[in-house]
């Protein structure tokens, strides 16, 4: 497989021995001091704290999750828009020391100055205090790039009125390690623009200068000064790029991102991507749903990695936009409840809005989980506050922004604070409040007895259901209640089980239709949740479910041959479009030579 295994060099065809991150930090270090430690304390040069490169891959460990690393740094360019950013590209590249795969990001934000490239490549160090911005601990870029690679390269070009500069910096762990260093070093090259020429910018001694260029073209994938330079081409006026290459590597040699599989994303190679469902169809349903995708697709993940839609930025991933989804708007029967929680007693009051609701695929698998963001960020997705042994809860879904509590540092979850607590005891609490509420919308027999005794009136007044209905809802309780492989993408709300004020005169009605433009299948998350004693699905709805759910994988089966027929003939409408004008082209030329001759023929006597 091309590009599979990334190959096994390094910059300069060298790589770490061990290229799973996992056992990279296992190494013995130098038993003397450097060098250059020797000679900078002969200098008298040791005002500052030394860090060794083993922290470099300890400090990356906050990362378990490769997806959050790559997070880490969509974070950098979203937190750009407010400099002009308005993209971020992720895609692949090749080494073409030793043909190895290298993931790239670029984004058009404001760029970083020669200070602010050093502030990027130190540890710990931050200058965004803004309370809208994602990252504030100055060491995302660090934590991130280790995670993801051996290797990182960063090109950034700044404008900073009529000071344009550009700027290289290589955080190389194979370098640290090969050339045993006991100290981080990160060689930096400086350039700016003078009168329409790039031209060295040297900050200490030019000698320094020429040393970091050395070092980066040995340990680079990059191999003269020329090559370094053309990585600003397209970065026209401003921006930055980052290069991580020596991508680490799963324990069968294979790298643990995997970029063959799909031309268009970007997927983990080694997680569990089996899935629940009774028959082939529910499972093939099953993988499509975002709540299973997002572990092991990037692109399902950065579609609901922010809550707010950008109006003029965009994530490109592999040269096609993410299309962003709100999970809040594929809820049906939607309900908002305000949170207040008790922050502190000397802090102003907070208000949290949290969207409820069904997933649009209850109640045939059971989807549940809250989405908890912060400042616009997706911390937790589909967070599982109640246990999944109960039916109570079964297929609610609830989306909510919790700015007042802080999330860990690699920002796939929250400190576990007395308040992080609360907040999932109230969550907990809006799931079995909404169940109890509205579980009869979706075929539940009411947990109220009330409203209960006026389902079963309603259900008796409908009609019995009949053996043969009583059968297949038998059916359903042994297998979770997978009687369908396709629900609805949307419902009319105002299409549900009808009730009476007083119980009588009740009917079912069955549900809404589908939209019949829908073209993707609805998903359906792989943990079916067994039904209890409490709230028992009807029969009669499952049936009704059941005859809807066929239909509806039908005509979705149709409208996808359509939609492949359509696209072959736009192609051949396409070709022979461009016949037609290459024919035009043609018979255009002769015409204008035909004239030519015939201008310079004398004329008739």
């Amino acid at each position: 497989m091309a590009g599979g295994t990334g190959g096994a060099g390094g910059g300069g065809g060298r790589a770490l021995d061990c290229r799973s991150f996992w056992k990279a930090g296992a190494f013995e270090s130098a038993s003397a001091p450097s060098r250059e430690f020797h000679d900078a304390l002969e200098a008298g040069d040791f005002d500052r704290a030394r860090v060794h490169p083993k922290f470099l891959h300890t400090n990356a460990t906050s990362h378990k999750w490769a997806f959050g690393a790559i997070a880490e740094l969509l974070d950098n360019a979203v937190d750009e828009i407010c400099n002009g950013a308005t993209f971020i590209k992720v895609d692949k590249s090749v080494n073409l020391k030793d043909n190895s795969t290298m993931l790239v990001f670029q984004d058009d934000g404001g760029g970083m100055d020669p200070e602010g490239v050093r502030r990027c490549m130190s540890l710990g160090f931050s200058t965004k205090k803004s309370k809208k911005t994602i990252g504030q601990y100055g060491n995302g870029f660090k934590t991130s790039t280790m995670r993801l690679g051996a290797d990182a390269i960063v090109f950034t070009r700044a404008n900073r009125g009529s000071n344009v500069t550009l700027s290289i910096g290589l955080l190389s762990y194979t370098f640290l390690r090969r050339t045993m260093k006991d100290d981080i070093v990160v060689p930096m090259l400086d350039f700016k623009i003078q009168d329409g020429h790039i031209v060295p910018l040297v900050y200490g001694s030019q000698g320094d200068w020429d040393s970091s260029l050395k070092i980066i073209l040995e340990w680079s994938p990059f191999s003269s000064k020329e090559e370094l330079l053309q990585q600003f081409k397209d970065i026209v006026s401003h921006g930055t790029k980052v290069a991580i290459y020596n991508l680490w590597m799963n324990d069968d040699g294979l790298l643990e991102l995997d970029f063959e599989d799909d031309d268009e994303d970007i997927l983990l190679r080694d997680q569990d991507k089996a899935s629940g469902g009774v028959t082939k169809a529910q499972k093939e349903i099953v993988q499509q749903h975002i709540s299973h995708r997002l572990r092991f697709s990037l692109r399902a993940y950065t579609s609901i990695l922010y809550l707010k839609k950008f109006e003029n930025f965009q994530i490109i991933l592999r040269g096609k936009p993410v299309e962003q989804i709100r999970i809040a708007d594929e809820l049906k029967f939607k309900k908002l409840v305000t949170y207040k929680p008790q922050v502190a007693h000397d802090s102003q009051v907070v208000s949290v809005k949290v969207d409820v609701g069904f997933a649009k695929e209850a109640p045939v698998l059971g989807i549940f989980g809250m989405n908890v963001y912060h400042k616009n960020r997706l911390i937790m997705p589909f967070w599982k506050v109640l246990q999944e042994g109960s039916s109570r809860g079964r297929s609610v879904v609830g989306v909510l922004e919790a700015n007042f509590i802080e999330p860990a540092h690699d920002k796939q979850d929250f400190e576990r604070t007395p308040l992080f607590i609360r907040l999932e005891a109230k969550l907990r609490q809006i799931i079995l409040d909404y169940w109890k509420e509205k579980c009869h919308l979706i075929g539940y027999q009411p947990v109220d007895p009330q409203l209960r005794s006026q389902y079963k009136a309603a259900l008796k007044d409908s009609g019995n259901p009949g053996p043969k209905s009583q059968q297949k809802a038998s059916t359903s309780r042994r297998t979770g209640g997978h009687t369908s492989n396709l629900l609805p993408e949307t419902y009319d709300d105002t299409e549900v089980i009808g009730l009476t004020a007083n119980g009588s005169g009740s009917r079912v009605r069955s549900f809404g239709q589908a939209q019949e433009n829908s073209m993707e299948p609805v998903g359906l998350d792989e943990n079916s949740v067994d039904i209890g004693s409490e709230g028992a699905l009807d029969p009669y709805i499952m049936e009704k479910l059941s005859e809807e759910n066929i239909g509806l994988f039908t005509r979705r089966e149709e409208l996808r041959q359509r939609d492949t027929q359509l696209r072959q003939t736009v192609g051949e409408l396409e070709q022979q479009l461009a016949e037609t004008k290459k024919k035009c082209a043609q018979l255009a030329d002769d015409l204008r030579i035909r004239k030519s001759q015939q201008q310079q023929q004398p004329p008739y006597i």
